[in-house]
């Protein structure tokens, strides 16, 4: 079963996935630098993406220790996967093309592209 996070939870996800095993209190504090959001609000919504699989938890002292369950690179290609199927009707080069006509392009980030594509090239 694929597990779709909502925006919220992929916010709580980036954060445990970037600084690891976390309390309720350093999510909470990193998620309120840049969005109004309460303590409660933010130990709810870990609390259920507990009860759905998507974190784990453990008791340490008094404070629990939340551990994402979702890899993240899995996660990424689900969540890409989805976007461009409900976006682009299924079409990667469309997507290519409208990032890269909205966005500028560093010449270091055009190589990076082209070494890909010559990659998935050889593969065939």
């Amino acid at each position: 079963m694929i597990i779709k996070p909502t925006e919220s939870e992929l916010e709580i996800l980036n954060y445990l996935w970037k600084e690891g095993p976390s309390t309720v209190r350093q999510v909470h504090d990193f998620l309120s630098a840049s969005k109004d959001t309460g303590y409660t609000t933010t130990l709810k919504l870990m609390q259920i993406m507990h009860d759905k699989g998507v974190l784990y938890r453990t008791e340490s002292g008094r404070s629990h220790i939340y551990v994402a369950l979702l890899d993240e690179e899995e996660t990424q290609q689900n969540l890409l996967g989805r976007f461009v199927e409900s976006t682009f009707r299924g079409s990667a080069a469309r997507l290519v093309m409208q990032a890269l006509g909205n966005h500028s392009t560093s010449k270091e980030e055009l190589d990076e592209i082209r070494e890909l594509l010559n990659n998935l090239e050889n593969k065939k």
